[in-house]
């Protein structure tokens, strides 16, 4: 005898719930997706899905997803699916929804509201060439492993290189005035390099990129984030005034390498939180030495870079600024990144993934809000 079909529609329905919107990652039901859902007499199920937005580059997971999970309900024979696309409204409704506010306020930067258990860091250097770009890429996706939420704005609008190392070409998705961040390796990565053509330069000065950041920041729909890396460009330009404008609590980590021409740079980028009231989380040393086949180390760029900037910044500021980690030469963080598949993923016990790991485990904090919460304090007595 056949279940009512009121329960196999409730199963229906309960199916349709564990399947996330590969973007929003949050059930599709819950973001009013799924127009209808019946099942016939011959227990095919037919799904009426409305997408964000024509030509929705997921859209064959969505099928997928949702035939899986369906078909997997008893007294199912078959799924069928056919694909709408929301209306204007129901895509206003949907960003209201996501933002918690009405679609016609002015995006807010949620990172920055009292309320945020975000951690934001800010990955300097004083020059370039010190291997930022590649630490801010593995210490996004070892987080991520982690079972962090984590996403990343590739800020170094020149010399964006970010969706390359992770892995991802695609692009961004809209959705009225969001913008839907690409994931790769469970990371949320946003890049200038994803709004321009090909390989084309971006020339670009002190305004726009301001205006560029905070799109970034603002604009696009980063879910509840655990931690939050930005990669800067080298030195302290706009992009670093920018930043501390628009995320007053972020803070910086410092990447150098040992040589002292690197180190000394590094010192000045890290001072400038003096000048914007940020705080130095650490310094990272980045290419601190070449491991030879017999087990002995050859300091190509010197030593004591990344010691040497630690104390420095310690005097400077006047707090405690610890050197979080070393992460010795390897042609493999290289060849990792080219492949678009981060070396603590691709070779987790290669020295390097080992340091980088240990970097990442001391950032893996999240921050507790304090909204709401009672802080015991009572009135003095009388």
């Amino acid at each position: 005898m056949s279940a009512p079909v009121s329960t196999v529609e409730d199963a229906i329905q309960a199916a349709l719930a564990t399947v996330n919107d590969p973007e929003i990652r949050r059930p599709i039901t819950e973001l009013g997706m799924v127009r209808s859902a019946t099942i016939g007499a011959d227990g095919v199920v037919r799904v009426e899905l409305l997408l964000t937005v024509a030509g929705c580059p997921l859209k064959d997971k969505l099928r997928t997803d949702i035939t899986v999970a369906v078909a997997a309900v008893p007294g199912v024979t078959g799924v069928e699916i056919d694909f709408g696309v929301m209306s204007p409204e129901q895509r206003q409704s949907l960003q209201s929804q996501l933002r918690g506010g009405g679609a016609s306020e002015e995006p807010v930067i949620p990172f920055a509201q009292p309320g945020s258990r975000t951690r934001v860091y800010a990955v300097a250097s004083g020059k370039g060439g010190v291997g930022k770009s590649s630490v801010t890429v593995n210490l996004a996706a070892a987080l991520a492993a982690r079972g962090l939420s984590v996403g990343v704005v590739d800020a170094d609008i020149y010399g964006h290189s970010v969706p390359r190392m992770l892995g991802t070409e695609a692009r961004p998705t809209r959705v009225e005035d969001m913008i839907m961040p690409p994931q790769s390796h469970g990371v949320k990565v946003i890049s200038i390099g994803m709004f321009t053509s090909g390989n084309a330069a971006v020339v670009w000065r002190g305004p726009m990129l301001h205006r560029a950041l905070q799109q970034f920041l603002a604009d696009v729909y980063w879910g509840d984030l655990d931690v939050l890396l930005l990669d800067l460009p080298p030195g302290t330009g706009d992009v670093a005034i920018s930043l501390a404008q628009l995320l007053p609590n972020s803070e910086i980590l410092i990447v150098t390498t040992p040589q002292t021409a690197a180190a000394e740079v590094a010192e000045r980028a890290g001072a400038i939180a003096l000048q914007t009231h940020q705080r130095v989380v650490g310094v990272i040393e980045n290419m601190s030495w070449l491991e030879l086949p017999d087990g002995s180390r050859m300091e190509i760029f010197g030593a004591g870079g990344g010691t040497a900037v630690a104390e420095s910044l310690s005097r400077t500021i006047g707090a405690q600024v610890p050197l979080l980690g070393q992460i010795p030469l390897d042609t493999r963080v290289r060849e990792a990144g080219d492949a678009g598949n981060p070396i603590v993923l691709a070779e987790p016990e290669s020295p390097a993934a080992q340091a980088l790991g240990t970097i990442a485990d001391r950032l893996a904090l999240r921050r507790e809000s304090l909204l709401g919460k009672p802080l015991g304090l009572k009135p003095a007595g009388r």
